[in-house]
């Protein structure tokens, strides 16, 4: 018996070896090929066994995985046990999860709270469902059995006997014998029938340890016998077989061995999962129906997907999506460095003409352009939309998730709150306007001596900087970490930001239309000691903190943007910075989440990104580069991404092209320049357009003159855009207003202009559908030769980048700087901030600086009232003559029409 003992400690030394060589080549195979792979097992374990521990410890090294061990007390409760995992399922840096526990904490409850994609094991439900289903490729089998089946000779036609083997393991050996052609019966240990089938048994499988009152004897000569009890490292299981030759094998080391095996099975699983994904996009279907219900009832009409479905149809992870309800998502930023690798797409810019007071439908064309590429010849497509702000859509203009059937749905969930991005936005930025009046208070009323010790408080005895503290400290040139050692000169420059309160150009927000707040005075209590001040209220998507959201390429990016805000200057004149106010890191805490994109979706079931909301006249008017690139990734090379510009190009194509472009290093495709007959009547001289008012007979009736007149406007910014070298397509809005005649001369008159082509489109009646040809001209274009440049260098001074894009952009003779604007671009040129691009902050409603000038103004003196800077965002804003960062409400808002139903809670009159 010895010497067959011995040969079998061999044989299993020998499998352990074969696993053990075959899973350390394949990991080596897949770290050749993966550089940066560091696959991680992580083992919790619930007992004092050392054993166990050190051989999964042994193994893992010597295949090159890194474990962890999770060491709960003995005792631990089940409650306790998957609560650690649900922990470790979360934990991206884990690939593997395995399970070290009494038997009698494995239940349903704790194998399947393990996330399928991580269960080493393959004991939960999900597993075992694949594994008894033959579904090989997507299981894995629990060690135990694979070590027992190693250990199995040909079992084709004979009889395995499994005593004591149960649970989640024993449905899976079950299952795998049957498959290779076993006669399998289990009993308990208790079982009568137990001894008369030992005797007839080719081989017996014992899972747990056999009770010491139960006999074991009788066990037919030859038969293999298989000991996979949960203490399978010790060998000193008996089960009485003095007179039996058969000799007891134990899985042992092997199951271990196979775990490891497991493991790097799923490490390369993992890798394939974090490959980019082919879409399986199911698009939803319409039935546009005629006249067009309101923008809501068809938005209603219409059922979404979930989220996470259509997160899954796109090649999103689930570890990369934070579910928003059923129909909305943040999506993770840590998607761009699993695909980095990915070729981008191809990258669209929607634009316009110079806008009636109505909007000619950029959104609109954005969400019908992808619909119809995606819904309707199978392209892979992305529209990247800003987040509309709620001052206009209870103001004049209404939401803007689009409008008929081409929309982004639900639509009173994109236009009222989303994800709270604006709310984050709106609590950061009132953050440091508090900080700002709260230190020049504070420092206006204490001694240095005070104003240090409050600054740099003794906590539990102990006396510290924090951490942005000490980078003040350096930035002032003082290279000391000890409080105590501070000179009284130093301390002085430490804790005095000296804020000259007239230079402050940090103004407090909220996202609402209220004029009253265009001037305000803030001091005004007793508490605040005489400290009276002028201020104002801009509307929330007009902070700094919304362009740097815009702009940022990532949390740490974004961060030190948030640093670099200047928010006045001191009385010095030098510039006072977020950072020296010591809020950088609070900011960043308020913006961790908004700077992850909401996903959401079109009527016809396609892919949406909703990020960021400057406006364009008042800020650079373009969704987040973060949306754009994370798109851009996920449509694959032979995709679209379709993002929108605000306002004409003369406004928001010109910033996305020289702010935007500049600072994601991406590079547009194709323009879509989109157009309306009413607009271009407006253009060729017809009667003003506005909100609210009933439209003219001139906007209403056939006139080819108008029309031909005001494709002066069309001509212009088709001009603009090929100034920056990049194939324009134009899409005429089609109303049931406008005649074929008049659309025709539109699209004749655009080709002749330059236009890559000029197509008429219906989606806003039907859908996707009715976009199908621009689609088509879109997909043309992307591949024609693409020179684009920028319009100026940011070497130049400031004034004549502003001359620049007056003169060949917005036809101006020339500009005439304020003194006050002339002051401003001496002081942020000495303070070193001349290489900023510009962005002009002007009407969106004219060429000019005077809205009543529509057409092609020409001769005209562009005023430069005030020159502004956004340091954090990266541009210099000049003021074209008065401009308002702060919209009223008119006579009649569109609140008098909103409602909501307390029965349904369902939303009313969003337009």
């Amino acid at each position: 018996m010895l010497g067959e003992f011995i040969l079998l400690k061999i044989c299993l030394s020998l499998c352990c070896s074969k696993v053990t060589d075959n899973a350390k080549n394949s990991l080596a195979s897949l770290k050749r090929e993966n550089p940066r792979l560091e696959p991680t097992l992580a083992i919790i374990q619930a007992h004092n066994d050392q054993m166990i521990q050190e051989a999964n410890k042994n193994f893992a090294k010597e295949i090159g995985l890194r474990v962890i061990h999770i060491c709960l007390p003995e005792g631990s409760t089940k409650d306790e046990i998957v609560s650690e995992i649900l922990r470790l399922n979360k934990d991206p840096n884990v690939q593997g999860l395995a399970l070290d526990l009494p038997e009698s904490l494995y239940n349903s409850k704790v194998l399947n709270a393990v996330k399928p994609e991580k269960d080493v094991d393959g004991l939960s439900s999900v597993n075992l469902g694949r594994l008894v289903h033959s579904d090989v490729r997507d299981c894995l089998v629990p060690p135990t059995v694979c070590a027992v089946m190693e250990l199995l000779e040909d079992i084709g036609g004979k009889k395995v006997l499994l005593v004591g083997v149960r649970g989640a393991e024993g449905a899976a050996l079950q299952s795998v014998l049957q498959r290779q052609g076993a006669a399998v019966l289990s009993c308990h240990w208790e079982a009568p029938q137990l001894q008369s089938e030992l005797r007839h048994a080719d081989a017996v499988v014992f899972g747990t340890t056999k009770p010491d009152n139960v006999p074991v004897s009788g066990i037919k000569p030859g038969a293999t016998v298989i000991n996979c009890a949960h203490d399978p490292l010790s060998e000193k299981h008996s089960y009485g077989q003095q007179n039996n030759p058969a000799a007891e094998k134990t899985v042992g080391s092997l199951a271990v061995a196979m775990r490891m095996q497991n493991m790097v099975k799923n490490v390369e699983r993992w890798i394939q999962s974090q490959q980019y994904r082919k879409w399986n996009l199911h698009s939803l279907k319409l039935q546009p129906l005629s006249p067009v219900p309101s923008d809501i009832e068809i938005s209603r009409a219409q059922s979404p997907k979930a989220v996470d479905v259509l997160a899954k149809e796109i090649g999103l992870l689930t570890d990369e999506i934070e579910i928003y309800g059923q129909t909305k998502a943040k999506v993770r930023l840590s998607l761009l460095e699993r695909l980095k690798d990915q070729p981008d797409g191809k990258y669209v810019l929607v634009a316009g003409i110079t806008p009636t007071p109505l909007g000619e439908g950029k959104s609109t064309v954005t969400v019908g352009l992808v619909q119809a590429l995606t819904a309707h010849l199978n392209i892979n497509s992305f529209a990247c939309l800003r987040q509309p702000s709620q001052g206009p859509t209870f103001g004049v203009k209404g939401g803007a998730a689009g409008g008929g059937y081409a929309q982004v749905i639900p639509m009173e969930e994109f236009n009222l709150h989303l994800t709270g991005d604006i709310h984050a936005i709106t609590a950061a930025n009132n953050l440091l306007a508090a900080a700002i009046d709260a230190r020049i208070l504070h420092e206006n009323t204490q001694s240095d001596k005070s104003l240090y010790n409050r600054l740099v408080p003794v906590v539990n005895g102990v006396r510290g900087f924090s951490a942005i503290q000490l980078a003040r400290l350096r930035r002032l040139g003082i290279h000391k970490t000890d409080p105590e050692a501070l000179t009284e000169e130093e301390i002085s420059k430490f804790v005095r930001l000296d804020i000259d309160p007239s230079t402050i150009t940090w103004q407090r927000v909220v996202d609402t239309n209220d004029r009253f707040l265009r001037k305000i005075t803030v001091g005004q209590a007793n508490t605040e000691k005489g400290f009276v001040r002028q201020a104002q209220f801009d509307i929330a998507v007009a902070s700094e903190i919304m362009a740097i959201l815009a702009l940022t390429t990532s949390l740490q990016d974004m961060k030190e943007r948030l640093g670099r805000m200047v928010v006045a200057n001191d009385k010095k004149g030098e510039p006072v910075t977020a950072e020296d106010l010591g809020v950088t890191g609070a900011l960043a805490v308020l913006m961790k989440d908004a700077i992850k994109p909401t996903l959401m979706q079109t009527l016809e079931g396609t892919p949406v990104f909703v990020h960021a909301g400057p406006f364009a006249n008042i800020a650079h008017g373009n969704s987040s580069v973060l949306a754009d690139k994370i798109a851009l990734k996920l449509v694959g090379e032979k995709g679209f991404v379709v993002t929108e510009a605000g306002f004409g190009a003369d406004i928001g194509m010109e910033k996305f092209f020289n702010i935007k472009c500049r600072a994601s290093g991406l590079v547009p495709s194709v323009v879509v320049l989109v157009a309306t007959v009413r607009a271009l009547k407006m253009h060729g001289g017809g009667p003003n357009v506005t909100a609210g008012a009933p439209l003219k007979k001139e906007y209403t009736e056939e006139n080819l003159q108008l029309v031909a007149d005001g494709c002066c406007n069309l001509q212009k910014q088709i001009q603009i855009t090929q100034l920056f070298g990049v194939p324009v397509v134009v899409a005429l809005n089609v109303f049931k207003t406008d005649s074929p005649a008049e659309v025709d001369l539109v699209c004749k008159i655009a080709k002749e202009s330059g236009a890559f082509d000029a197509v008429p489109c219906n989606h806003w009646s039907v859908g996707g559908k009715g976009a199908i040809k621009l689609a088509q001209a879109v997909e043309k274009a992307a591949n024609q030769k693409n020179s684009f440049k920028y319009l100026y260098s940011l070497e130049l001074p400031i004034v004549e980048k502003i001359r620049i894009i007056a003169q060949k952009v917005y036809g101006a003779q020339d500009i005439e700087l304020s003194p006050v604007a002339q002051s401003q671009v001496d002081r942020y040129t000495r303070q070193g901030f001349g290489n900023l691009p510009i962005c002009m902050a002007k009407t969106h409603l004219s060429l000019s600086h005077q809205p009543e000038r529509k057409g092609v103004p020409t001769g005209f003196i562009l005023p430069i009232s005030d020159v502004r800077a956004s340091i954090g965002a990266g541009f210099i804003y000049p003021l074209v003559g008065t401009m308002s960062t702060m919209p009223g409400l008119p006579t009649r808002p569109c609140f008098y029409d909103i409602d909501l139903d307390p029965i349904t809670e369902q939303v009313k009159g969003l337009f």
